[in-house]
Order: C-alpha cells, then structure tokens, then sequence
C-alpha cells in the first residue's frame, strides 16, 4: 500500500508519536511507503508532502508538536476542494489516508469519507472530548502539565496570602481543570458544562479564609461561563474556523474575587504550556496503539473508521458517530470532585 499521514488543528503531545508508530507498522510489518503531508489537509489540497522513512521518524518519538506542521482549513475551503484532494490522491497512488487530529479534523475526515476517500481516522485532543474513546492522547500530559503549576502555585498562593486563579484549556469540557484540579486539591473547580455563580463561589473561596486558610486555588476552564443574570461577562464571537473565541475568564474571575473578598487575587493563564513539551510515557504508548492499529484498519480496508480506546482495548468505531457530540464532563464526576475540595 501508499499511505498518506497528516496532522492537522491545535498541536499535541504524542502526533510525532502516531507518525513514527504508522510508519514503522506500514514499512517494516508491510513493506509499503509512506508520505506526509505538510501543515494538515492544506498539505493534501495543495499536494506538499515528503516521505516518511524509518530514518526520518528516527527520534521523534518524544518529542512535542509534530514534524509534520499543522494548520486549520476553513470548512467551506476544504469542501471545495475535495476533488482537488481526490486527483491529488490518484496522482500520487494513495491508498489510504491517515489524519490525526481532533473534533474539526475528524469532521474534516468525515466530510472527504463520505465523498469517498479511504480515510483511517486518530484522534487526538489534550481537551479529552472525543465522546467515542476512553482517552485522547495529549490529555495524560496537558493534566500534568497544570497539576504541577497548581503544585508550584501553592507555595506563591501561601506565602502572599493570596487567591490563585488559574485558568486550563478546555473550550467546551472542564476534562482538564477536573482532573488538574482534583489532583492538586485546588478549592474551587470552575467548568464550562456548569454555569457558576459568582456569589456561590465567593462563598466557597471566602470560607476558606474564615476558617484561617492562608490562600485559596480556583481552577477554572478556559469556557466557563456565569449563570445568566449572576455577573457581567463579554459576548464571545468566533473566528473564521468556526472556533468559539474566549475573553478571558480567569482575569475576569480574578477580579471580581478581589473585589468581593478584600483579598488580592491573580490569574495565571497557563494557555499553549499545556499543549507543548515531552509527552508522558502514557501518551506515547496511547499514541503509538493508535498509529499502529490505524495501519491495520488501511489494510482491512476499514475505511471511513478511527481508532478509539475502549477500556484496555484499541477498537475501530465510526468517523460519523466521533463527530455526533463532545464528551462533556458529567455531574456525577462534578459530584465526585466537590467531596474532595
């Protein structure tokens, strides 16, 4: 077979990974070639690739972000150019194509699947909300990443007797600022799939001190948002992706707390840190299971699939049912983590 890999939207730890893992599978176990293509589907519309032989993944594997590139395509660019793509893909003797990536990348797959392409989906987001997988590769380290900033934020928090609110990735989920915040014992966990009132949270943080704390952490989603009528926040527009745009949450809930506690607060926005770096032996493993069972699937002819991660277990599911909803976080692991505040 001739395989073509891309890596497209926001970076992650674990892409280069999935590609040494495809390559590896494919050219040694199968003996077929492999190409990849430059800065995602915009390397596929506009056929800019090079190969991929073992010499070239040589070393990548724990490395962060991807060798390939990565970049975003408008919808409407990438549907008029599917047949663009599948020229390309005849002019070039692929047989199947793998890209990594996340919701908009799995959409992006679905779409050219159903026009007919032979696409073997890997998902990939540090946020973890691809609801038809168990993990995404990246989430294991985005979480360590934040889990030793809060550790380190304690120490600060403490010393200056001050309200430490840090602001996680996660646009729609709280996966991230859940796991981070249970992990480093944060006294407040703030998630886009739960409004918050601010008088309620003030309440939580202020009892803190009542009690003679020295300090207070709040964790809060990068999505989070009031419940309507509870505080003034700005209207979030989106970009030309499609992507919701965010206007700060943690600065805003930094000065609110201060203003209402009489205590001085600062927000720490940990932002790209998260989506950088070495990936954790976890995400590595996970990634290189996703690269190696998506060669698989290219060989079954298993088309218009992605893998996913069912309990211990790698399984093929559908591109369309990766696409239907997020994985948001429920309100019995919300519940789980109010006990341990």
């Amino acid at each position: 077979m001739r395989i073509g890999v891309l890596t497209s939207g926001g970076d992650c730890p674990g892409l280069n990974a999935v590609i040494r893992s495809v390559v590896h599978r494919a050219v040694v176990d199968h003996g077929d070639e492999v190409i990849g293509f430059h800065d995602g589907w915009k390397g596929l519309l506009e056929c800019d690739y090079r190969k991929l032989d073992l010499d070239s993944v040589s070393g990548i594997l724990a490395l962060g972000g991807t060798v390939l590139g990565s970049s975003r395509v408008q919808p409407a660019h990438l549907r008029d150019g599917v047949e663009r793509a599948r020229g390309h893909l005849a002019d070039l003797g692929l047989d199947a194509i793998i890209p990594i990536g996340g919701e908009g990348t799995l959409k992006a797959a679905h779409l050219l699947s159903q026009a007919g392409l032979p696409i073997v989906g890997v998902p990939k987001t540090i946020d973890n909300d691809i609801a038809v997988t168990d993990v995404t590769f990246g989430f294991d380290t985005a979480v360590g990443v934040a889990t030793e900033a809060l550790d380190r934020l304690k120490t600060t928090a403490e010393s200056h007797q001050r309200v430490m609110v840090v602001e996680v990735m996660g646009r729609h989920t709280g996966w991230i600022a859940l796991h981070s915040g249970m992990a480093a014992g944060a006294h407040a966990i703030v998630v886009p799939e739960r409004p918050f009132d601010i008088a309620e949270l003030t309440e939580i943080v202020g009892a803190r001190f009542a009690a003679g704390k020295r300090f207070a952490i709040v964790v809060v989603a990068e999505g989070a948002k009031p419940k309507p009528g509870t505080m003034e926040f700005e209207g979030r527009g989106t970009d030309i992706y499609g992507h919701e745009k965010f206007a700060g949450i943690g600065n805003v809930l930094a000065v609110e707390l201060e203003k209402r506690l009489g205590k001085e607060a600062r927000p720490v926005i940990l932002g790209h840190v998260q989506r950088g770096g070495t990936p954790t032996a976890y995400d590595r493993v996970l990634a290189t299971r996703f690269g190696w069972h998506a060669v698989e699937a290219a060989h079954r002819g298993e088309f218009g699939m992605m893998t996913a991660l069912r309990g211990t277990d790698v399984t093929m599911v559908p591109l369309g049912s990766a696409v239907e909803t997020l994985k948001t976080v429920p309100t019995d692991r919300y519940a789980e983590a109010e006990t341990v505040l």
